[in-house]
């Protein structure tokens, strides 16, 4: 069944106190949403802002319910419980949204093994265990997603070359996803992949990837708009896709991308990473 909003609908996501994350709480709140934030930041950090209470704050602002929930997404049971109390302060979860991540972009000669695991913990491993955590939870909604923020497979040389530790993990993400929608498509959940088509004006892409692409990138608000349309779409139709944003608005007839660009007068937007021109 698609409608046009998530009013009264529970989504959790993981990550969500700034960024990506946050905008896709918003605009998921402005239609009236239930939305947990489950993430690690509790207190200010002195550089990045957000923590999961002011986005709550925000959350409810917009005219939705907020929960905050810290959470470190590498503690299985910790995730089984925040579900848990996810679905009972608001009596069940329609959707999660898989957007807690970590990035490092170098070789492997270069990668720490620490930072490795880090990444297959937050990017893969953290998919998994959320996905399990929340499924006699999803099974009960009458139009259940799961969608995780990661990329197309493209096995091009430019993306496996240069920093395959950090592309091993994002493409295992993706390779979850799209077996768990086969596993999921009789229950009738939706499992998806979401990834800008432009770099993205975010505080990962500020300090891990190249600060002075910030001019040349869009906002977070297409990727929550592109959640949006693919939360509302019919799980038991609409699943096994890797999507980019631009194309999932493109199909819901959006066709001017100019309002989402930081500076409208830059016409070179950046493309993101595993995106070919």
């Amino acid at each position: 069944m698609m409608t046009d909003t998530l009013q009264g609908k529970t989504l959790f996501i993981t990550g969500g106190s700034r960024g990506i994350g946050r905008e896709i709480a918003l605009r998921a709140a402005a239609n009236g949403a239930n939305v947990v934030i489950a993430a690690k930041t509790s207190e200010p950090h002195p550089k990045l802002p957000g923590t999961i209470h002011s986005t709550v704050a925000e959350i409810e602002a917009a005219g939705g319910q907020g929960l905050a929930l810290m959470l470190d997404v590498r503690d299985a049971d910790a995730v089984e419980a925040a579900v848990a109390q996810a679905a009972g302060h608001f009596g069940g979860i329609d959707a999660v949204v898989n957007n807690a991540g970590a990035i490092s972009l170098t070789p492997l000669a270069e990668t720490g093994v620490k930072r490795f695991d880090l990444m297959m913990q937050i990017n893969v491993r953290a998919v998994f265990v959320t996905a399990k955590a929340a499924l006699p939870y999803l099974r009960k909604s009458a139009n259940p997603h799961i969608l995780s923020l990661s990329p197309p497979l493209n096995f091009g040389t430019p993306w496996l070359k240069p920093y395959i530790p950090y592309t091993v993990t994002k493409y295992a993400m993706t390779i979850l996803s799209l077996g768990l929608a086969e596993e999921l498509r009789a229950d009738g959940i939706a499992v998806n992949t979401l990834w800008p088509k432009t770099t993205i004006a975010t505080a990962a892409v500020e300090h891990e990837v190249d600060a002075s692409l910030i001019a040349r990138s869009r906002h977070p608000a297409i990727m929550a708009d592109a959640a949006h349309a693919i939360l509302t779409s019919p799980a038991d139709t609409f699943t096994g896709q890797t999507t980019i944003d631009e194309d999932v608005l493109r199909a819901r007839g959006v066709t001017d991308f100019s309002a989402y660009c930081i500076d409208p007068q830059v016409e070179d937007l950046a493309l993101d990473l595993y995106v070919d021109p």
